[in-house]
């Protein structure tokens, strides 16, 4: 099959940012594009555009060497375009099935969905992949990563000729994104034109053929992939050489008492799960999907009900009802999907920082100090080095390294001070740049003596992070490793394990 999609010259701009800049590239039949840059270079907005979701401000899309403008995603599909987002584009109250279907569900001659039908494709895509996921299961019932791989199959089942993969890896762990790999060589040996986001480097280096570079909205350089290497890639992406990003941490080094203690703890989800955490300490949760690693960090902040074994916290036993319990404790959570859970979308940064401590806001009108309120939301911007013109600006206009330093910065606030931070994926989706320096807050919270619970997809993350790792699988502890003793080999061992 030949063909090709090129995009000239294409220019993007919104209120106060020219997020692209005369953008031209071409990929062709049978290879695969990286697409890379920090948050914000611009990369989302050229696939929204691709896909229909956005028009471009001036420029062009070719496929085929024919000029293409699409008015909405349908017509992109329509056009034998499929764009995978990072941000999932399903319905959460239906079955996979009728996600893997949109608009195209079997139907007998009366027009009634042949459910029998419709169970056997979704079945048959599903062990295509090796999944074990039950056809008829509600979506939003499933680990983020599933729903994920949902979003990938019913992108694979419309059998486009232009694939775009923005983050798909995201919320997997290394050891289960080798499925999505092989379907990536296996579209690529079919002849279709594929590109591909994401800021795992290494996996950039094992499965694509060029890299293009975007910087602040531009295209600033283009390498074949098996002429360059990832200080090379880093700095065409940052502007500078971030030397080796762990080394480089000031740690912290002076652990103090026992802050939280699980012992034996079980929950709906979780069973007979040991640990202790002190205080200046950074422990890692790792796991595959489904392991309970979330499920932990929803016992702690008081998300789901304890059934047995013991939690305590600053020397006591404590069974939390409420996350504002928690919070009252002091103990702060970042969620694993900062868009779903972690942030309100369409209120400002002032809203978003602010929510923890309205009332400690409120003046004695009883109406909201909007002084203050703003103070504490500048405040968290600059501490943080959050890029936006304004506090006022919405949190879903931000890129996502900067939507997770909101998130930061709402719980790290001098009106909060908390105890415990638990960091549930902080760098999902994250450019290098942005990830390093959240690997030196992390390790700037420990310093202050806090507790901090990292939990991440990324096994060179966890290792390199975390002072201690407990290993999980099936809702239960396989094991602890010291943080100066764990490989990528041993915690995988205990991963599988079960």
């Amino acid at each position: 099959m030949s063909g090709s999609l090129e995009f000239r010259e294409i220019n993007k701009s919104f209120p106060g940012v020219h997020a692209l800049k005369d953008v031209s590239f071409r990929v062709d039949s049978g290879s695969v594009f990286a697409l890379v840059g920090e948050n914000g270079a611009g990369k989302s907005t050229l696939l929204k555009i691709l896909s229909g979701d956005l028009l471009p401000d001036t420029g062009e899309i070719l496929v085929d060497e024919k000029p293409v403008r699409f008015t909405s995603p349908q017509e992109a599909i329509q056009a034998d375009i499929s764009v995978i987002y990072q941000e999932r584009q399903l319905m959460p109250k239906l079955s996979v099935m009728e996600n893997l279907f949109p608009g195209a569900l079997p139907r007998n001659r009366i027009g009634i969905v042949n459910r029998k039908k419709l169970r056997a494709d979704a079945q048959a895509v599903i062990d295509e992949f090796k999944l074990p996921i039950d056809p008829e299961e509600i979506l939003e019932r499933l680990p983020i990563a599933y729903q994920q791989l949902v979003e990938i199959m019913k992108a694979y089942l419309r059998d486009s000729h232009i694939i775009a993969f923005d983050e798909p890896t995201a919320p997997l762990t290394d050891s289960e994104i080798e499925p999505l790999f092989n379907l990536v060589r296996k579209l690529k040996a079919e002849g279709k034109v594929i590109l591909y986001v994401s800021h795992r480097l290494s996996e950039i280096f094992q499965i694509t053929d060029k890299i293009v570079v975007l910087k602040d909205g531009e295209l600033v350089a283009t390498f074949n992939t098996p002429d360059t290497d990832e200080a090379m890639l880093i700095k065409a992406m940052v502007g500078r050489d971030i030397g080796d990003t762990y080394a480089n941490l000031d740690r912290n080094t002076q652990m103090g008492a026992p802050l939280l203690e699980l012992d034996h703890l079980s929950t709906p989800y979780i069973h007979d799960v040991s640990f202790t955490l002190r205080r200046g300490e950074i422990i890692g949760l790792a796991g595959l999907i489904g392991a309970g690693r979330t499920e932990v960090a929803r016992a702690v902040f008081g998300l789901d009900p304890i059934v047995s074994g013991e939690l305590r916290y600053d020397g006591k036993p404590v069974r939390f009802k409420s996350p504002k319990e928690a919070i009252d404790h002091g103990i702060a959570l970042c969620p694993e999907d900062r868009k779903e859970e972690g942030l309100v979308l369409r209120r400002s940064l002032n809203d978003n920082i602010s929510m923890p401590v309205l009332d400690q806001l409120v003046n004695n009108k009883f109406f909201l100090d909007q002084g203050r309120r703003e103070e504490l939301a500048m405040a968290a911007i600059g501490k943080y080095s959050i890029k936006t013109h304004s506090s006022a600006k919405l949190a879903g206009e931000l890129s996502g390294g900067n939507q997770q330093k909101v998130i930061l910065g709402r719980w790290t606030s001098d009106m909060i001070s908390p105890k415990l931070l638990i960091l549930d994926e902080p760098t999902k989706g994250i450019d290098v740049g942005t990830k390093a320096e959240i690997y030196q807050i992390i390790c700037d919270f420990a310093k202050q003596g806090i507790g901090v619970i990292f939990i991440s997809s990324e096994l060179t993350e966890v290792i390199n992070i975390a002072d201690s790792i407990v290993v999980m699988h099936d809702g239960h502890v396989t094991g602890q490793i010291a943080g100066s003793e764990a490989t990528e080999e041993n915690v995988l061992a205990l991963a599988m394990l079960g």
